[in-house]
């Protein structure tokens, strides 16, 4: 198997063919188009629990009984501080999300002072994950220093309605195209280990590419007690590897980011889906769960980086 394969990608070959090809044609693809670039970045919960939508997968939906966190809006001085506790620990973005289907027109000046605040007093990328949004909200998001938006698909549209009911997939799409139409970055992903099948997650993929995504955040189910999906079981590693390696030979020119489910579900298999061509990854936590130590973290980085540097 040709490592650009890209150019007549065999979907049977993606489902069935040796993982061993796959991971070095996906190694192969990463190389050549990003080089051994690896960034780190971080996400702040700035609204918690709440939300209107059913997503079944979700602790921060108002219809389940879970222990996630609930509070409002934080202050622009919290969010400074864990900017700079993230700035500190080795991250270059900083993720502002809040809980809600998307942000009300009163709350985007606040955002936006937010956003502003970061900005200026540590000197990260700002991105913000507010849910959906139109074109207008992107426009006032870009001009307080916005530089790129976080919204993703979740899975494919096949399998997305079994998921969610409460709002439809073409409104994520359309959300995408807003924040490209307003000269945003975009990054989208979604979860993988829902119960879709492995044609879910090429669509899923598919799809990404067809919007052009500059970032691909790669989410493993950790099941909250509490939520109709707290019963399932988890992926076998050979699939979540297999699953990075499709995201990366359909999305060449993407950061692939390991992000929530990763310590957990990959445990000692890290470096492996780093070989299969992951080359991002969320640090220090995520909305309701706690992730790895960011030192650690960083000392992956380097060491990963210095296998890519002797493959080239």
């Amino acid at each position: 198997m040709k490592a650009d394969f890209m150019a007549a990608v065999n979907l049977r070959e993606l489902l069935a063919g040796p993982l061993p090809e796959i991971m070095n044609a996906a190694l192969a693809a990463k190389l050549r188009h990003r080089g051994d670039s690896f960034s780190l970045c971080t996400i702040m919960n700035a609204r918690s629990g709440k939300c209107s939508e059913d997503c079944s997968f979700c602790a921060q939906s108002s219809r389940y009984s879970t222990s996630a966190p609930v509070y409002g809006l934080v202050s622009a001085d919290e969010a400074v501080r864990q900017a700079e506790r993230a700035r500190d620990a080795g991250a270059t973005r900083f993720s502002i999300v809040t809980s809600g289907k998307g942000p009300a027109d009163h709350e985007i000046d606040a955002i936006c002072g937010i956003v502003s605040a970061v900005r200026r007093e540590t000197g990260l990328d700002v991105c913000c994950s507010l849910g959906i949004a139109g074109r207008e909200t992107m426009l006032r998001l870009r001009d307080a220093g916005v530089k790129r938006y976080h919204h993703n698909l979740e899975s494919s549209r096949e399998f997305f309605p079994g998921i969610c009911s409460t709002h439809k997939f073409d409104e994520r799409i359309a959300t995408i195209k807003a924040a490209a139409s307003a000269g945003l970055e975009v990054c989208s992903g979604g979860i993988i280990g829902l119960g879709e099948t492995e044609e879910d997650r090429i669509s899923m993929a598919s799809l990404l590419a067809d919007l052009d995504v500059d970032s691909v955040p790669l989410n493993i189910l950790v099941p909250i007690r509490g939520t109709p999906l707290e019963g399932c079981r988890p992926l076998a590693m050979d699939a979540i590897i297999r699953a990075v390696a499709i995201f990366r030979l359909l999305l060449p020119n993407a950061a692939i980011r390991l992000a929530g489910g990763r310590e957990s579900a990959l445990t000692d298999f890290l470096a492996l889906a780093c070989m299969a061509g992951a080359d991002g990854m969320l640090t220090g936590g995520y909305l309701t769960v706690r992730g790895r130590d960011s030192a650690e973290d960083r000392a992956f980085v380097r060491r990963i980086r210095a296998i890519w540097r002797g493959c080239v």
